[in-house]
């Protein structure tokens, strides 16, 4: 049986991240990665016409230091996302056009989501990202659900009904699906609301020249041989002489693992002694987002030459999320759209010829006649994705994080965790990921 110090399980960007700090450390490392690609949920794709596009995770921006000093590191560019002209808002059949944080609602409403958002950001403050379940009123924030706290702070229907939209948006679940400290603890790990929105200045600021699937192609040319492909992990096996990862096609004894695959995948690995009962009840109740993401290319980007920066929210809509993702030069224009929670799960039992017709129709009623003739509609359904079963990443419900949080990133013997969902900072994104990555390096090389 071949022996190595470290098995990684998982060839994305937590993985990845960790592999190549071990090996810089001159540590003996393998990555197996389930599929035939590395990347996780970074996925590139083409369309018709060569341009290429994101399948999968694809923004960067402001304060993701860690992922954004990778890309530069590894050779790769980034450029800004489009995001000159007005957005849209579409609330009971009207459209309105904006470029306010008021997403062009009713003066009392934008005022009644101001005070929301100001509250949200109070107690946001108030949550320890590092360990979330020793906030102050941490028992009383975990056992309501988002939903359950919008109830009981606004009787503005218009301003909970954006808030349920805005809710999948970030985190393709409902609303009364997650914990309110949840929520409260992804606002702060990602710096605030607004920088979660925002494009110029937040989240969605730039993009990868070429996709960000490159980032993880770039660290596994770097890793070479060490990354192996199709090795589904099946039987992780510690003992006091260390670590026996089994997979189909052989196995590997290793002095530690790094698990880094989504906490729903992590849960289908046998381990031999069992987890503690805290740390596998996480793997149990993290379940993944539900998300189709659609990229639509078209001749020309026609809504900038209305004044338009392609971006629209709304509340009537399935297909309620879209931005401008044309590439850099303007040579074509792409829209990229997602169907998201209950919209999603829905979508699925659609064949792609009514998925596609859904999505055509949305954005017709948004941006004219014009954007019914597509030259392409390409999607991507992550949960049908074996080796993911969802994106964009996994959420806690009401009690989770005070019962069980402490778990969720503490090594088990000679078992170290890592993945965007483990992250104390930009937890669930790819920043979060290489973060993620690094720590469980970094507690590995601690052992000695």
């Amino acid at each position: 049986m071949n022996r190595v110090d470290v098995v990684v399980v998982g060839g994305g960007l937590a993985g990845l991240a960790a592999a190549r700090e071990l090996v810089a450390a001159g540590k003996d490392v393998v990555v197996l990665e389930a599929r035939n690609r590395v990347g996780g949920r970074t996925m590139g794709g083409v369309l018709s016409n060569g341009v290429p596009v994101e399948m999968g995770g694809q923004w960067v921006g402001p304060t993701q230091d860690v992922v954004l000093e990778l890309i530069e590191e590894l050779g790769l560019e980034t450029f800004p996302s489009y995001d000159d002209g007005d957005a849209l808002m579409f609330v009971d059949g009207q459209g309105v056009r904006h470029a306010s944080p008021t997403f062009g609602l009713p003066e009392r409403t934008a005022a009644e989501l101001a005070r929301l958002s100001g509250l949200m950001e109070e107690l946001a403050t108030t949550v320890s990202v590092e360990s979330p379940w020793t906030t102050k009123e941490a028992e009383e924030l975990d056992r309501q659900t988002l939903d359950g706290w919008l109830t009981s702070n606004t009787d503005n229907d218009l301003a909970r009904r954006f808030f349920r939209v805005l809710v999948p948006a970030l985190f393709s679940a409902e609303a009364p699906e997650l914990s309110f400290l949840h929520f409260l603890f992804y606002l702060k790990s990602g710096t605030s609301l607004e920088t979660l929105l925002n494009t110029t200045g937040g989240a969605q600021e730039s993009r990868v020249v070429g996709g960000t699937h490159r980032i993880s192609e770039q660290m596994a040319v770097e890793l070479g041989d060490r990354v192996r492909l199709e090795a589904v992990v099946r039987t992780i096996r510690q003992d006091v002489d260390g670590v026996t990862v089994e997979f189909e096609g052989g196995e590997i004894a290793c002095e530690r693992v790094v698990v880094a695959v989504p906490q729903t995948l992590a849960g289908r690995i046998r381990y031999v002694p069992p987890l503690p009962s805290a740390r596998d009840a996480v793997t149990q109740q993290m379940p993944a987002g539900s998300v189709i993401k659609f990229q639509v290319g078209y001749a020309r980007p026609f809504w900038r030459i209305e004044g338009l920066n392609g971006s629209v929210l709304s509340l009537d809509d399935a297909f309620n999320v879209v931005l401008d993702n044309s590439p850099e030069d303007g040579s074509c224009g792409v829209l990229v759209g997602f169907l998201e929670g209950r919209h999603a799960r829905v979508s699925v039992d659609l064949s792609p010829e009514e998925r596609r017709e859904l999505v055509v129709s949305a954005l017709v009623k948004f941006f004219g006649p014009e954007a019914a003739q597509p030259f392409d509609v390409v999607e991507q359904d992550w949960n049908n994705e074996e080796f993911t079963r969802g994106c964009y990443g996994g959420r806690l419900g009401a009690g989770v994080w005070t019962q069980y949080g402490e778990a969720l990133s503490a090594p088990v013997d000679r078992i170290h965790w890592a993945g965007a969902e483990t992250s104390t900072i930009w937890n669930g994104y790819m920043d979060g990921a290489v973060r993620s990555g690094r720590r469980a390096a970094s507690e590995i090389l601690t052992h000695g």
